[in-house]
C-alpha cells in the first residue's frame, strides 16, 4: 500500500523534499488513511504535516463526536491541528446554493486561510479512484467534452495534491482496519438524495455486476490516457494563444489567423483561455458563448455581441476585440439588496438612490403620486422579501393593465430605452416576482385592489 503511494506520488511529482503540508482530514475513512500513510512517510519524504478540520455543524452530537475524534488522532500522531466551525446551512441560506456547493466553498476558503496564516505550500485532500470513477459517470451523464472526462486532477497550479487518488474505496478501508484507526463514518453519505451517492450506492455496483467487475480501474485508467492527450492539447493552444492573442490597453485583441489556420478544439480552448484574461472569471461562459463567438468571426466587420460577465466582443476586419463593456459599469455598484418583509421601515441605499418606506393602513389616508419613482403596491402580496437588483436574461413583468407576461426586453424596446441604460435600472421584486421596473412599469400582480388592507409605498430618490 505505502508503496503504491509513493509511487504515485513520484510519478505525478506531488511532493518534495521540506514541503509544508496541510492536510484536510475530516474524520472519515479517506482523509484519515492519507493523514496516517502520509504520517508514516514523512521522514522518509522529509516533509511537515498539519491538519486541518470543518465542523460543518449540520449533524448535531455526530460532528462534535468528528471534531474530538480527530483531536485525539492528531495528538496522538503528533502533529499540529486546526479546527474552523461552520455554520454550512446558514450559509446555503445566506447565498443560495445547496448544501454540497455550500459546503465546498467554505472548506476551501478554510484551507487558504489556515495555509496562507501559518505557512503551507500544499494542501492534501483525499479523494481517491472511486470518486474518480464516480466523477468521470456524473459528467458524462450530464454530458462533457475531453476536458470533463480527464476527472480529478492528482495536483492542481495552486497547490492541491490528491496523494491517495491511486487507491479504492476498499483499499482504504482495508488500511484503516489493519491499522486500527477506527475513523468516523457519515451516515448522509448513504442516503440517496445525493446524485453521487446514487451513482456511488447503485450504478457502479450494477456496473461492476452485470457489465465488469473492474469498472473503477477501469475508468481511471480512460482518465489516466485522456489526460496525457489533454495536456498535449492544452500545452499547444497556451502556444497558439501566445501566437494569435495580445492585451492593448484594455481590451485584448484575437487574430483571424485562429480561425484560418487552427482546428477547432484548439480555437474553442483559445477562446476560453482569451475570456479568461479579460473578464478575470469564467463562471456562467458556456458553449454556446464559444460558438456565439465563432459566428462572429465569420460576420462582417462593426457586429458585436455581449457576453456574459459585462464582457462585449466585436468583428474588427476579422479579428475579435474582447472588452469590458464600461458603459454598463457604475460606481460603486451594488449587485444585489434583500430586505425582510417586516424590516422594511428603514431606509436604505442602492446605488444613486436613497429609497425609503412607508406602510399604511387606511385607503383613505392614500395620496397617488404622478412622480414616477414613487408607488404604491399591496403590502400583504410580499409573502417573505423585497429584491431589489438589476435585470437578468429572461426577466418577464405582467405590466398594469394586461394579463399575460411581457419580457423586459420587449418592454425597453418598446420604450425606446437606449441599450446602454436598461442595465442601470433597477428592478424591485416582491420574492422572486418583479412587482417594478423602477420608474416605467409596474406589475398586474401586485397593484392595489379593493381587497387590499395594507399599503406599501415605497420612494425612489436619486442621491444629489
Amino acid at each position: 500500500m505505502l508503496d503504491k503511494v509513493i509511487e504515485y506520488i513520484n510519478d505525478n511529482e506531488l511532493i518534495k523534499a521540506e514541503d509544508k503540508i496541510l492536510v484536510a482530514l475530516s474524520g472519515g475513512p479517506d482523509s484519515v488513511c492519507m493523514l496516517h500513510i502520509l504520517y508514516k512517510l514523512k521522514d522518509m519524504l522529509n516533509i511537515e504535516l498539519g491538519a486541518i478540520h470543518i465542523n460543518h455543524m449540520l449533524r448535531g452530537d455526530e460532528s462534535d463526536k468528528d471534531e474530538k475524534y480527530i483531536g485525539n488522532l492528531c495528538c496522538e500522531l503528533g502533529i499540529n491541528y486546526y479546527v474552523k466551525r461552520i455554520d454550512i446551512e446558514c450559509v446555503a441560506n445566506d447565498t443560495n446554493v445547496s448544501l454540497e456547493v455550500a459546503g465546498r466553498n467554505e472548506r476551501y476558503r478554510a484551507f487558504e486561510e489556515i495555509r496562507e496564516k501559518h505557512g503551507y505550500n500544499k494542501i492534501a485532500v483525499a479523494h481517491n479512484a472511486n470518486d474518480q470513477a464516480e466523477t468521470v459517470l456524473m459528467r458524462m451523464m450530464r454530458g462533457t467534452g475531453l476536458e470533463g472526462l480527464t476527472g480529478i486532477k492528482a495536483k492542481r497550479e495552486d497547490g492541491i495534491i490528491r496523494p491517495i487518488l491511486c487507491l479504492n474505496r476498499k483499499e482504504i478501508e482495508d488500511y484503516c482496519e489493519e491499522n486500527k484507526l477506527n475513523p468516523r463514518i457519515d451516515q448522509s453519505n448513504h442516503e440517496r438524495i445525493y446524485s453521487r451517492n446514487r451513482v456511488r450506492l447503485d450504478i457502479i455496483p450494477y456496473m461492476k455486476e452485470h457489465f465488469n467487475e473492474d469498472i473503477v480501474e477501469t475508468l481511471n485508467r480512460m482518465v489516466s490516457l485522456l489526460q496525457k492527450d489533454n495536456e498535449f492539447i492544452e500545452e499547444y493552444s497556451k502556444e497558439c494563444y501566445n501566437k494569435y492573442c495580445k492585451v492593448k490597453a484594455k481590451q485584448l485583441e484575437v487574430s483571424k489567423k485562429l480561425f484560418v489556420n487552427e482546428m477547432e478544439a484548439v480555437v474553442t480552448r483559445v477562446i476560453i483561455k482569451a475570456f479568461k484574461e479579460i473578464s478575470n472569471c469564467h463562471q456562467n461562459f458556456e458553449m454556446k458563448h464559444i460558438y456565439e463567438i465563432v459566428n462572429l468571426a465569420k460576420n462582417s466587420t462593426g457586429k458585436k455581441i455581449n457576453l456574459t460577465n459585462n464582457i462585449i466582443c466585436k468583428n474588427s476586419y476579422g479579428d475579435l476585440i474582447f472588452k469590458v463593456n464600461e458603459k454598463n459599469i457604475i460606481d460603486d455598484k451594488i449587485s444585489e439588496v434583500r430586505i425582510n418583509k417586516n424590516s422594511i421601515l428603514n431606509d436604505i441605499v442602492f446605488e444613486e438612490y436613497n429609497i425609503s418606506f412607508q406602510i399604511i393602513n387606511n385607503k383613505n389616508k392614500v395620496e397617488f403620486s404622478k412622480n414616477n419613482l414613487i408607488k404604491l403596491f399591496d403590502y400583504d402580496k410580499i409573502e417573505k422579501e423585497i429584491i431589489i437588483r438589476h435585470r437578468r436574461d429572461g426577466d418577464k413583468i405582467i405590466p398594469l393593465g394586461m394579463k399575460g407576461n411581457k419580457k423586459l426586453k420587449d418592454i425597453f424596446i418598446d420604450m425606446k430605452i437606449p441599450r446602454e441604460k436598461r442595465d442601470e435600472v433597477p428592478i424591485l421584486c416582491f420574492d422572486e416576482k418583479i412587482a417594478w421596473v423602477v420608474g416605467y412599469k409596474t406589475s398586474q400582480e401586485s397593484r392595489i385592489t379593493q381587497d387590499t388592507k395594507n399599503i406599501l409605498k415605497i420612494t425612489f430618490d436619486r442621491k444629489e
